[in-house]
């Protein structure tokens, strides 16, 4: 058997036998505090129990990670899944989305879960890990896959098998698995059971949250923090998807092969629209609103947005104007700085609240005023002579990050305000047991944006991409619950229509480059959809906010 050549992360170079697996040479990894749950195989995260082919650089996976997190969620999911095969295996276990550090799940039948059997789900989770369970990787034929899915009561598994069609199907199982369980993730597990101790399980709804630590804080379950608004709108989109009967990628595939994806794209943005048409609805209800107020995360269309509320609004008889919150920084002088001594655009303290709320007042006290621009380049503030003055039809947008706090504007009166929070909440799952993550949804749209307009590789979006959630994380997410109205911006057939466009860049991000990890995984996700041309995407589309050809003007 030809060997191989391992270099770790403190430059010790061992020669082994190729095929070796990453548990056998857990002992040649630098000491480290922290449970290990994966390592990276040339930027690649895999499962301790899958053999390594070819000369390696080798780094270890920890729970406190980003990329551990995942693992350690994955190997939950699995567990979990095992655990209501074996209690209630004619009833679907079927996975939401995520809500704060947990993921919702139901189980696919009339009546809801009760607290007894969110219990004895639990109990019996918890057998699967005091018993430390090795959990394995093995490869079943095509028949075999589809025999199995349907057995174990998993459709949407065994059909989305029908349009990624191999010989061999990868799947997940236990070790001397007498029951016969196994699974499809798309990511590597844990090697065993007995380190999945750190978890919960509690009612939400007709179904439950299995809860779960955050990379900081690896040893403790996360706080519950409710999300009402969110889920309310998440529980929408779900109960309209089954209305459609497109709830999964496999749903959606099959609907591409038929050659229906032209009708599906019209429903999607008509049922879109409807909503925007809603919003606008009840800002006029509302009666005395004079701004309306757009936030939400990066790449969830906020722009767009604008522009599509600004026409409902025309609609029922108002004259919207903007203001863009980029022009009013305070400048590079008396810009504040992050902990590594960059410019921090992102904090509340980086814009002129004085003047915006100035200029405010002034607007709807029927004042004209001067509107500012903002010179990027030099890092100044500029006047080219745009003034403004409202009428009595006249109503402001404004969109950007700090939107929903409320101390961007102090000194406007409440009913003066109408907040609307963006999301990009996708209702559809993989499969059964695999969810297409928001977040991901986002980045995908990012990575296609910035190659198309800002000239910036997969790499350079992926690397910045945990800077660009951080900031969410301190400015966004924290108000999404005041928000007056909440608009979902994800369209279910845009993943199939970013595919063509991020796959090229993604595969350009090289092993040696840190990125690599993400971008094989987000070829991964992306690879279970089957391609539509932007051809049938309309003009006024929010996803031409990324791929461009929209008949807005950004």
């Amino acid at each position: 058997m030809n060997n191989i050549t391992l270099t770790f992360t403190d430059g010790k170079k061992i020669e082994v036998s190729a095929r070796v697996h990453g548990k056998d040479i857990l002992g040649h990894l630098p000491k480290k505090d922290g449970t290990l749950v994966a390592v990276k195989v040339n930027n690649k995260v895999v499962s301790l129990c899958r053999p390594i082919r070819v000369s390696s650089k080798i780094e270890g996976v920890y729970l406190a990670s980003k990329e551990g997190s995942y693992v350690y969620r994955r190997s939950l999911s699995f567990i979990l899944a095992a655990a209501c095969h074996k209690l209630f295996p004619k009833d679907r276990l079927l996975i939401g989305h995520s809500l704060g550090y947990s993921y919702y799940y139901t189980l696919d039948r009339e009546k809801p879960v009760t607290k007894d059997e969110i219990s004895a789900i639990k109990d019996e989770m918890l057998k699967i890990v005091e018993k430390d369970l090795k959990i394995t990787t093995k490869h079943i034929s095509y028949e075999e896959a589809i025999e199995a899915f349907n057995r174990l009561n998993m459709p949407e598994t065994a059909k989305q098998l029908q349009f990624r069609c191999r010989d061999v199907v990868l799947v997940n199982s236990f070790e001397n698995n007498t029951e016969e369980f196994c699974d499809i993730y798309f990511g590597s597990l844990v090697d065993s059971t007995g380190i999945l101790k750190v978890f919960d399980l509690m009612p939400y709804d007709d179904g439950f949250l299995l809860r779960f630590p955050t990379a900081e804080k690896p040893d403790e379950v996360a706080p519950f923090e409710d999300l009402p608004k969110i889920y309310q709108i998440f529980k929408r989109y779900k109960r309209w998807g089954k209305l459609v009967n497109v709830t999964s990628a496999a749903s959606l595939n099959e609907i591409v092969s038929r050659k229906k994806i032209n009708d599906f794209i019209d429903i999607c943005e008509t049922y879109q629209m409807q909503n925007y048409a809603e919003v606008a609805r009840q800002i006029h209800d509302r009666g005395n609103v004079k701004v309306v107020l757009i936030a939400g995360p990066s790449s969830s269309g906020k722009t767009t947005s604008a522009f599509k509320m600004a026409l409902q609004l025309r609609a029922i008889g108002y004259t919207p104007k903007t203001l863009s919150l980029d022009s009013y920084y305070v400048g590079r002088d008396r810009n504040p700085k992050d902990e590594n001594g960059n410019y921090d655009y992102e904090c509340l303290e980086a814009l002129d609240v004085e003047l915006l709320n100035q200029n405010l007042i002034d607007l709807f006290d029927g004042k004209e005023v001067d509107i500012p621009s903002y010179n990027f380049d030099l890092g100044q503030r500029y006047y080219t002579g745009e003034k403004m003055r409202l009428s009595p039809t006249d109503i402001l947008i404004v969109e950007g990050i700090h939107g929903l706090n409320d101390k961007l504007t102090p000194l406007i009166k409440p009913e003066y305000k109408f907040k609307i929070y963006l999301s990009a909440l996708t209702q559809l799952n993989f499969d059964d047991h695999n969810r297409v993550p928001t977040s991901d949804n986002r980045l995908i749209r990012r990575i296609v944006r910035d190659a198309n307009f800002r000239g910036k590789s997969a790499a350079g979006t992926i690397g910045m991409w945990d800077s660009v959630q951080r900031g969410e994380r301190l400015h966004i997410f924290p108000f999404q619950n005041s928000a007056d109205a909440v608009l979902n911006t994800a369209l279910d057939y845009e993943l199939p229509v970013l595919k063509i466009y991020a796959e090229p860049k993604l595969r350009a991000v090289k092993p040696t480059e840190p990125e690599y990890t993400e971008a094989c995984r987000l070829l991964n996700f992306l690879s279970h959809f089957n391609a539509i041309s932007s051809d049938y995407v309309p003009k006024q589309s929010l996803v031409r906010e990324f791929i461009g050809g929209s008949s807005f003007k950004y």
